[in-house]
Parts: C-alpha cells; sequence; structure tokens
C-alpha cells in the first residue's frame, strides 16, 4: 500500500504545492459521467473527502490516445515490479 502523506506534509514541504498548482491525489474513483461534453470523475482525496474534477471531454480524449495510455501502462507495470 502507498502510503498516504499527512495533510501537514503536504502543504509545508510538498515542492509541487505551488500558489498557482491545485494538488490533489483521487485514492478512490467512484462515478464516472459524461454530459454536455464534459467528464466528470468524482472520488474522495487522499484524506477521505468527496471531490469531482470535470474535464472538457473532447480535448480529455484528444489527449488519452493510445500512446499515452500505453506509457501509463508501463509506468504501472514498472511501479508494481519494484513493489
Amino acid at each position: 500500500m502507498i502510503p498516504i502523506p499527512s495533510e501537514e506534509y503536504t502543504k509545508k514541504e510538498c515542492s509541487c504545492n505551488k500558489p498557482e498548482l491545485i494538488h490533489k491525489a483521487m485514492n478512490n474513483i467512484n462515478t464516472f459521467q459524461c454530459c454536455d461534453g464534459e467528464l466528470y470523475l468524482r472520488g474522495t482525496d487522499e484524506y477521505g473527502k468527496d471531490f469531482q474534477v470535470v474535464f472538457d471531454a473532447y480535448n480529455f480524449l484528444d489527449w488519452i490516445d493510445t500512446e499515452n495510455l500505453e506509457y501509463i501502462k508501463e509506468q504501472l507495470i514498472k511501479h508494481i515490479k519494484e513493489k
């Protein structure tokens, strides 16, 4: 199991938390919806709180092409094998 950082660590020490960047971990995707050209993913964050991300469906499909999916699979397999 991947350790979940404490909220204090995330706010103070994580170099990825720049004022213009929101960094959230969606640990459990529990809702998926596509409506009116928007793609919705809803789940819980690293603290168990519900949140939702909305994408433009066209841009999402344009970005998530076969090459990107293959890369994601390769990285996940690499991560699993390192465990």
